[in-house]
């Protein structure tokens, strides 16, 4: 339970580890959440369900390994250093045989989605290089575009960050600034762009109110795709 001064009403959130959050609003009491959510208990019941039917994510990447990289699965693959010289003894004579093994070892690069990633070691987990790589395009990629749609709304924007958020795909604050995912490259351009223009409308309005959705509604009219494919691939931001 966490009490949330700037929240207008109770609100019931499953987790992606799992566990339930219950935002109380200001004025508001904790025997009253545990009702609110005693009274959504089959809602939560059948969303845990859905958490639980989803394919889990490889918690660690290795060469074949399959990842999301601007809504398109693709795959690790190994990759050699393009200025690399080397001699190969004629076929004839079995020492130039190689094992996909032996190709990973010797590989300094891997390659996914036409991205391309320096490595120590090709054969252990490869995340957090990826990740990284991954952070960097976010933070060459998505400013700019939040500055595209904050003119062509109108809209001034004061700071962009790019953060690694464990529950939110992006927020924005009173001053101007609007916070980012960098987990966004991993989402199709249509989801990546209404979370930028979310974030942008509470430019306008700092609430979730009918308002604001009418706004968003304008804005982008498609944002329930969006939505269903936020909570379809929830297992991101794990």
């Amino acid at each position: 339970m966490v009490r949330n001064p700037r929240a207008r009403r109770y609100l019931l959130r499953l987790r992606s580890d799992g566990t339930a959050r219950v935002t109380i609003p200001r004025g508001g009491s904790t025997a009253v959440a545990r009702q609110f959510v005693e009274h959504h208990a089959a809602w939560l019941e059948r969303e845990l369900q859905r958490l639980q039917a989803q394919p889990r994510k490889p918690a660690v990447w290795k060469i074949g390994t399959e990842i999301l990289l601007r809504g398109n699965a693709v795959r690790i693959e190994a990759g050699t250093n393009s200025d690399d010289k080397e001699i190969e003894d004629p076929p004839s004579s079995g020492y130039g045989a190689t094992s996909e093994d032996d190709a990973i070892r010797e590989a300094e690069t891997v390659r996914f989605g036409g991205e391309s990633v320096q490595v120590p070691n090709p054969a252990a987990d490869l995340r957090s290089a990826i990740e990284g790589h991954l952070r960097q395009l976010a933070t060459r990629e998505l400013p700019p575009r939040v500055l595209e749609l904050a003119t062509r709304h109108g809209l001034t924007v004061r700071r962009i960050m790019v953060r690694s958020q464990k529950s939110r795909w992006g927020s924005c604050s009173r001053r101007g600034t609007i916070s980012l995912n960098w987990r966004l490259i991993q989402t199709p351009a249509f989801v990546s762009d209404y979370i930028c223009l979310h974030e942008l409308m509470h430019l306008r309005q700092m609430n979730h109110s009918s308002g604001f959705w009418r706004e968003m509604e304008r804005v982008c009219p498609d944002y329930r795709m969006a939505e269903r494919w936020l909570k379809e691939h929830s297992g991101l931001l794990r």
